[in-house]
Formats: structure tokens, C-alpha cells, sequence
């Protein structure tokens, strides 16, 4: 079939119904939304992971652990500097493990108590920071098509609607209707397939770093643990 102007994307578009028109504009405007937010999860996690590598190096290469809870407490209060999820768990646990002071067995297992509770606190700050506008984009997957069919459903019944006052139905006749119906199935796809790959994509991106976290939570206890006998 030859496609003519009066079959042009934009032509279809303009003549829809206005409850199809609503329709699509409300799926492109979900599109920007979750094209937003998968390009801003995109650099977050990015960051997150670079930063987590970087004080994983720091932590592990022997260094002084006061004097790396001090560097990260600097780089928290420079208004120009950022620090990373894993190394503000970790300064959340040395603050509150350097809050008691004293040797004995009871002022012991506090610090060392104190230390995980405040480290299982900043832990699922993080967590919450990072999966925040993921069910958006759950949501933009699984319901965008569905908001596309009822577009479609409803231009449909449209046409053949519109059959009624004519003599003789053809498909010259019916097809416009049938092909500005559709656009609303092809928008609300293209809403719902780049956010369910980003879903599933960054679920399992964060899904990583939160066993980066754990491990390191309970990795850092033991050390903790070390220094209190």
C-alpha cells in the first residue's frame, strides 16, 4: 500500500478522536518521564558503583581507620565534595562506634552494637536513594500498553461507527480510523518496552551493590569486633 499524506503519521495524529488524542499525549508525556528517570538512574548507579570501587581500595589497602573515618566526615562537610554510599556507611558506623569510650565487656558490646544499628540505618538510606523511581518505571511497563489498547480499542469503535452513514464500506474507507487507532498501541509501546528494560536492568544493578553493602557491613562488624577485645 502506497502511503499518501493523508496517511502520514502526523495527519493521523491530528484527526484522532479527542479521547484518543488525550490518550496519546499522555503516553508520550509518561515517555519523557521514564526517559528522565532512566537516564538519571543510569549516572546514579554509574557513580555509585565508581565511588564504592574507589573507598573499597582506600579501605582495604591498610590504611588507618581513623584517619580514613576522618578523611570521609572532610569530604562529607566540603559543600563541593561527595561521598560515596559505601563510605558513608561506613563513617555512620565508626561516629557511632567512637561515641562510647571504655574497655569493659558491657561498653563493648554497646560500641559494637551501636556500630551495626547505625551502619543497618544508613544501609537502607542508601538502598531507598537508589531504587527511588523504580516502580515508575514498573508501572510505565506494565500499564503503558494497556493505556495504548484502550486508545486503540476506542478509535476502532470509532470507525466502524462511522460506517453507519456510509452505503457501501470499503476499506479505503475504514482504514484512516483503523490506522490512527493503532498509534496509540505503537506509543504506548514505546513507553512500556524502554522502561521495563531499565527496570530490570537497574534492579539487578542495585541488587549487586546492596550485596557489596551487606558484605561489607558485616566484614567491617568483624573488624569492629576485633578491636573491642
Amino acid at each position: 500500500m502506497t502511503v499518501t499524506q493523508d496517511l502520514s503519521f502526523v495527519h493521523l495524529i491530528t484527526n484522532a478522536s479527542v479521547l484518543v488524542q488525550l490518550v496519546m499525549v499522555l503516553l508520550m508525556g509518561v515517555s519523557v518521564m521514564s526517559w528522565t528517570y532512566i537516564f538519571r538512574k543510569m549516572f546514579a548507579i554509574r557513580n555509585a558503583n565508581a565511588q564504592t570501587e574507589e573507598f573499597e581500595r582506600a579501605f582495604w589497602s591498610g590504611g588507618n581507620l581513623n584517619t580514613l573515618y576522618a578523611e570521609a566526615s572532610s569530604n562529607r562537610r566540603k559543600s563541593n565534595g561527595s561521598t560515596g554510599a559505601l563510605e558513608r556507611i561506613f563513617e555512620s558506623g565508626m561516629s557511632e562506634f567512637s561515641k562510647i569510650k571504655g574497655g569493659e565487656a558491657l561498653q563493648s558490646s554497646a560500641r559494637l552494637d551501636g556500630a551495626r544499628r547505625a551502619m543497618r540505618a544508613a544501609y537502607q538510606r542508601e538502598m531507598d536513594a537508589l531504587e527511588s523511581h523504580l516502580a515508575f518505571l514498573a508501572s510505565v511497563g506494565s500499564v503503558s500498553p494497556y493505556v495504548g489498547l484502550f486508545g486503540t480499542v476506542w478509535g476502532i469503535m470509532n470507525a466502524f461507527r462511522g460506517l453507519a452513514n456510509v452505503q457501501s464500506a470499503t476499506l479505503a474507507a475504514v482504514a484512516p480510523g483503523i490506522a490512527e487507532a493503532l498509534i496509540a498501541t505503537a506509543i504506548g509501546l514505546f513507553a512500556a518496552i524502554p522502561a521495563v528494560v531499565a527496570y530490570n536492568r537497574y534492579s539487578h544493578d542495585i541488587d549487586r551493590l546492596a550485596i557489596r553493602f551487606e558484605t561489607f557491613v558485616e566484614e567491617f562488624s568483624n573488624i569492629l569486633q576485633r578491636q573491642t577485645r
